[in-house]
């Protein structure tokens, strides 16, 4: 009964853990949304605003006001362009329709595009389109991974491979940026490693990392 209560008392520690780390997660998210809703959207909109106040001005000059309505026309692409950023940001279309596979190559050939970096991706697993709620948080922490690497460790070429290893679903994830030393992982706030290992909790896989300065990273996870 001894050996019970102390086993039942883990699997509660472990479960408010994992929850934990799920709402520290979700209000990481959040607050990262409500800053590009900020930086991204709403100051386009104050921009058009201002310039819909304007055009009240009596006795506008023809000139001033195909100068106001030009910009208004501009931001207002602007805003749509960003709103459509986000969207495709927090659920990308593609992985919602067609898959885990389908979204890391979408957006492999996003970033190649975006940021002129090489990434080499291969996958040796099937990915069942039932699990995909699950597959969204591997989704995520790869976004998370790419972010670090250019952001943060400036690197030019990224590894991502896929397979089952020891019966288990593994990333292998790698870079060729300036790294970091291990022991300040806790306080380099700007790698938003936080967010991976609580990502990889939920799917009750684990995680290693390794890196060094100068010499890029290397992490591996399973799911």
């Amino acid at each position: 009964m001894e050996k019970k209560l102390e086993f039942d008392n883990l699997d509660i520690f472990l479960k408010n853990k994992q929850l934990s780390a799920v709402i520290r997660t979700l209000e990481s998210d959040r607050k990262r949304i409500a800053q590009e809703l900020h930086d991204n959207i709403c100051s386009k909109l104050n921009v058009i605003s201002l310039n819909c106040h304007l055009l009240k001005i009596p006795n506008l000059p023809p000139k001033d006001i195909e100068e106001i309505t030009k910009n208004i026309i501009e931001y207002t692409s602007k805003a749509l362009n960003s709103s459509k950023k986000m969207t495709h940001s927090l659920l990308p279309p593609v992985l919602d329709k067609f898959g885990l596979h389908a979204g890391i190559e979408e957006l492999c050939a996003q970033l190649i595009n975006d940021v002129a970096i090489d990434i080499q991706y291969e996958n040796n697993l099937k990915f069942d389109f039932k699990e995909n709620d699950n597959h969204i948080h591997v989704f995520r922490i790869l976004q998370e991974l790419f972010a670090n690497s250019i952001q943060h460790g400036k690197a030019t070429s990224i590894s991502v491979f896929f397979d089952e290893i020891d019966g288990k679903r593994t990333c292998k994830y790698s870079d060729n940026g300036i790294g970091f030393e291990l022991n300040q992982l806790e306080n380099h706030k700007g790698l938003g490693m936080k967010n991976v290992v609580s990502r990889v909790a939920f799917l009750e896989g684990s995680l290693s990392i390794e890196s060094q300065m100068n010499n890029g990273i290397s992490v591996i996870f399973n799911f």
